[in-house]
């Protein structure tokens, strides 16, 4: 059985990785939740302390960006595009029916996007980062339903 890291260890080991440079803060959650899976609240004071800084302002940078996580992400995410050509395009529909198909599944986060650059091939989302474009409730589901496999 192999174990996980302790990321305290882990966030140590990345902020040395940056030379212990406050500048690089965002470059250290980002690896952070790209070794992890998310941002735990148990590495922040590791952070704070490797940098010299203090620990709100770790916290601060690290809980205004939306993309940073806490807790481990589900096993599939659908960023599904919310902004105004995909909405014209069915969007909101489309968000209403794959919510009421889903069933509030633990293994599927569905979270709203503001434009994915896709807006000639409306609506669109990203299923575990891969664009997904032209979509309806079937393809968008069966996109998912291929994620979890």
């Amino acid at each position: 059985m192999t174990v996980a890291p302790n990321p305290e260890d882990v966030a140590a080991a990345i902020c040395r990785r940056h030379g212990d440079n406050p500048a690089a803060l965002l470059e250290i959650l980002h690896d952070l939740q790209a070794a992890t899976g998310c941002v735990p609240e148990a590495a922040l004071p590791t952070i704070a302390k490797s940098l010299n800084i203090a620990r709100a302002e770790v916290h601060g940078v690290a809980s205004f960006y939306h993309d940073f996580r806490t807790t481990r992400p589900p096993a599939v995410v659908v960023k599904l595009c919310r902004a105004e050509a995909c909405q014209a395009m069915g969007g909101e529909r489309l968000a209403g029916t794959v919510a009421a198909a889903l069933g509030g599944a633990d293994e599927v986060a569905v979270e709203p996007v503001y434009c994915l650059g896709l807006c000639a091939l409306a609506p669109a989302a990203l299923v575990n980062d891969r664009p997904a474009a032209r979509l309806t409730a079937e393809r968008l589901l069966e996109l998912v339903r291929e994620a979890q496999s």
